[in-house]
């Protein structure tokens, strides 16, 4: 895991990669890196993520409570820590909001269904696009410590738990053992999402 000078970087080059790609706009998403002494960097709460420096990153515990006075961390931070909690292998989460992902999760259930894509191998133990998942989508909720228990309820439910899931009306959480994996799944997930938004038209 890396030292905060070095997750600092990896997050203002993914937020530079997601403001491109249109999936942070305005205000929107957070990006966090797990650091060695198990503490977490994270976007500073109201930044735009294409235009981070070193400033709009602070050091918060797995609590979700900055370690700095006068930081404000974004209001989910918890569901990353959520995250981190929960999985000892994830190093690195990514929070955007696409719009395939937006209107999707608005006009589905409890999941979406995403089979016989090739890059359904970004997926972990998914070897070939013959396969299946049903990737979570949960209500969105302004209490997140309530949204994190309802998370982590589907989670305790499931034999393998899939590596990202959805808020309805809001946006994606995907994380990866580094942030060049979590940015690989991201990737991955959107041009699935896009494909399912595109076949609905």
């Amino acid at each position: 895991m890396p030292e905060l000078a070095e997750a600092t970087a990896a997050i203002i080059a993914a937020g530079q990669r997601l403001d491109r790609l249109g999936w942070v706009p305005a205000t929107a998403g957070n990006i966090s890196v797990r650091l060695r002494d198990g503490t977490v960097a994270i976007t500073r709460s109201g930044g735009h993520k294409g235009f981070l420096d070193a400033d709009g990153v602070i050091r918060v515990g797995l609590d979700g409570g900055p370690l700095r006075e006068g930081d404000r961390p974004s209001a989910e931070t918890g569901l990353h820590c959520g995250i981190y909690r929960r999985f000892p292998e994830a190093g690195a989460v990514l929070h955007g909001h696409s719009v395939p992902v937006t209107v999707l999760s608005r006009r589905l259930g409890g999941s979406i269904r995403l089979e016989s894509y090739e890059l359904l191998k970004a997926f972990p133990g998914l070897a070939t696009h013959a396969a299946a998942v049903e990737l979570p989508i949960f209500d969105n909720d302004q209490d997140i410590p309530r949204l994190q228990a309802v998370v982590e309820a589907r989670w305790a439910g499931e034999d393998a738990v899939l590596p990202g899931y959805l808020l309805r009306g809001h946006g994606i959480y995907v994380w990866g053992a580094d942030m060049p994996q979590a940015l690989m799944r991201l990737e991955a997930v959107e041009f699935m999402l896009r494909c399912e938004l595109e076949a609905g038209r």
